[in-house]
């Protein structure tokens, strides 16, 4: 094998490699860790119950039958009418049933999601971290490929030279004059294979920092108060809605004024709950910081009664969430009208001791929450307007009717699922996706 083909090869190689460490990180959004965290993470966790119950063992609870676990996720409302355990899981939860995956997850889908809760492990916490249970690496295949793309070109590199000195003894025995040994760094081979893997990896990584340009995924700054969601919405239950309450009634969610938080804590002015940790792991005094809300307050507990509310001055708290001046946002349209839960766009904020952003919030992410949602019509006057969908959702329920009847059903006993249909229609299908919906 010449030096050119050799140095063909392993260009080729190379380049196929990377192209592998590529699809490699594509296919991890289709496993089932991602597909839990798009579709279930927002009303469930693996542990502890959250707006739904806590999935871990959850093949147990259903003696084992995935078959009727397709059923019950794909429509949860239709199934707890035919098996006696979802219905006493729904009286549970007050009549709440869970979205309808049908059309959204398949039995492949589901399966992968089932087989990651069966297969997980709760995070184990570190002495290191000062108790505040870090996570353990996970591991990175883009990272394996390399250590693999690097071993493949030593080893390519060596048979080069390997297969240089057999030809070279080959044409001494033969009596062929040999020429002179290029260098390394004179090879045209070499230096066209160099070029080219710089080429590639430079383009990726080049490409990569252009699209998270502006992304704050996972940015967590310090706050001048630590501010525990954990513990205000988690452990005590407060909805978000008594903080936020813009949320839900018009474009901005709101950060709470000094003497919202002063409601609560005129009167609790020492924190007795389980230790609060930042993100580094330092163990936090929960009392101090309820005496730095005091200082921005000008409360003295011991003069409670003489207190001065108009006299406080606001917290400088930090941005969290932004979007660009040329996007439009509405928070009221997306919990009020869609009836998206919180946890959709910020996570599991209920867990959160210091808030992060949990999602992109890029334009590909957004437009693709709307091309996968459903629109909540059912019990929804906020999409009456859209007249047209009910009535080709109207026409679809009084066929499927008037083909039962014709196999002998009687009508006062057909019982129709409308959310069966209304399930069927996501947000880009009433505009959801166009352009001037988000953009000024």
């Amino acid at each position: 094998m010449t030096h050119r083909r050799l140095a063909k090869t392993i260009i080729l190689s190379t380049i196929l490699l990377i192209g592998l460490s590529f699809i490699s990180n594509t296919s991890l959004a289709q496993d089932g860790k991602a597909l839990f965290n798009a579709n279930c993470a927002s009303c469930h966790k693996l542990d502890q119950k959250l707006t739904g119950p806590a999935l871990m063992g959850v093949e147990d609870r259903w003696k084992g039958n995935r078959a009727n676990l397709h059923k019950w996720i794909k429509n949860s409302s239709a199934y707890a009418k035919t098996d006696p355990y979802a219905s006493a899981l729904v009286k549970e939860y007050n009549g709440t049933v869970m979205n309808a995956f049908e059309g959204v997850l398949d039995d492949k889908q589901i399966d992968l999601v089932l087989d990651y809760i069966k297969n997980w492990k709760p995070t184990v916490e570190t002495a290191g971290a000062g108790g505040a249970g870090a996570k353990a690496a996970e591991s990175d295949n883009s990272l394996l490929f390399g250590i693999l793309t690097l071993i493949l070109a030593v080893v390519a590199l060596t048979l080069l030279q390997v297969n240089s000195n057999l030809k070279k003894l080959s044409d001494d025995k033969s009596g062929i004059p040999a020429p002179e040994p290029i260098a390394f760094w004179k090879n045209k081979a070499y230096i066209a294979m160099v070029i080219v893997v710089l080429f590639v990896v430079g383009g990726y990584m080049t490409t990569k920092g252009a699209i998270g340009l502006g992304r704050n995924k996972e940015y967590q700054p310090q706050q001048p108060i630590f501010y525990s969601h954990k513990v205000h919405a988690g452990t005590n239950q407060i909805n978000c809605l008594y903080c936020h309450g813009g949320a839900e009634q018009g474009k901005h969610a709101n950060i709470p004024s000094v003497n919202v938080c002063m409601n609560c804590h005129k009167a609790i002015n020492e924190y007795k709950g389980e230790k609060l940790f930042d993100a580094e792991g330092k163990e936090v005094d929960g009392t101090a910081q309820i005496k730095k809300l005091y200082e921005y307050a000008g409360f003295n507990p011991a003069k409670a009664a003489e207190w001065d509310a108009s006299k406080a001055r606001p917290i400088e708290w930090t941005k969290i969430h932004n979007l660009p001046d040329h996007v439009y946002f509405n928070h009221s349209q997306h919990t009020k009208a869609g009836k998206v839960q919180c946890q959709t766009c910020h996570g599991e904020i209920t867990a959160m001791g210091e808030v992060k952003q949990f999602a992109e919030l890029s334009m590909g992410w957004c437009v693709n929450c709307h091309r996968e949602t459903k629109v909540q019509f059912k019990e929804n006057g906020f999409y009456s307007i859209y007249e047209k969908f009910h009535e080709d959702i109207k026409k679809e329920m009084d066929k499927d009717e008037a083909d039962l009847i014709e196999k002998g059903f009687k009508k006062e006993n057909i019982k129709l699922d409308t959310a069966k249909y209304f399930n069927k229609i996501t947000v880009e299908k009433i505009g959801g996706t166009e352009c001037q919906k988000c953009h000024y």
